[in-house]
């Protein structure tokens, strides 16, 4: 009644850094996410090796494992906020850094990016949640559906309706404030 055994240094190199943003995105604060994602990887390594209740059934698949990895980390992130009840603004990260990019791009991007971080809080909670789920983690309906709780439906819905709203922000927005090119499709 363990959890399928993958290689754990496999598993890293594929998940650390999509965990890492998910965690940042709900702490606010990349070490706090890094301690998170880090524990989640403690407790699959735990739930696979050891003798304890195991942390998901045995019948899972490799596949589902995923899944997993964001729910514990969810959850652990969920339960960080409340140990210390502070919410703060997700930075964006900035581990994908370019040398062919001059200060002036970088500046301009990282502008844009706040700019869109902005539309984003305008959205509630779980807008912006499957949102970040969909678009910054690449995860199906179903697998967004398992790391909230909510039916994939809803998640559907939540996803519809969040990106409704914001086209409707852009649309709304003076054009000579936006700082980044938008296709004509909006």
């Amino acid at each position: 009644m363990t959890l399928p055994a993958l290689d754990i240094n496999a598993l890293m190199d594929r998940y650390e850094r999509p965990l890492v943003r998910y965690a940042q995105s709900v702490t606010g604060d990349l070490e706090s996410a890094r301690d998170v994602v880090q524990e989640s990887f403690i407790k699959y390594v735990r739930a696979r090796s050891g003798p304890e209740q195991p942390l998901i059934p045995e019948s899972s698949e490799a596949r589902h494992i995923e899944s997993w990895l964001f729910t514990v980390t969810r959850n652990g992130a969920l339960d960080h906020l409340r140990k210390f009840s502070r919410i703060i603004p997700m930075p964006i990260p900035d581990d994908r850094r370019s040398e062919a990019h001059s200060p002036d791009e970088d500046l301009a991007g990282r502008e844009a990016a706040d700019w869109l971080l902005k539309l984003l809080d305008e959205l509630t909670p779980n807008q912006r949640e499957v949102i970040r789920l969909k678009f910054q983690n690449d995860l199906s309906y179903k697998e967004i559906a398992d790391v909230t709780g909510l039916s994939a439906t809803n998640v559907g819905f939540l996803l519809h309706v969040g990106l409704k709203k914001l086209r409707d922000l852009l649309n709304e927005a003076p054009k000579d404030t936006i700082p980044i090119q938008f296709r004509a499709a909006l």
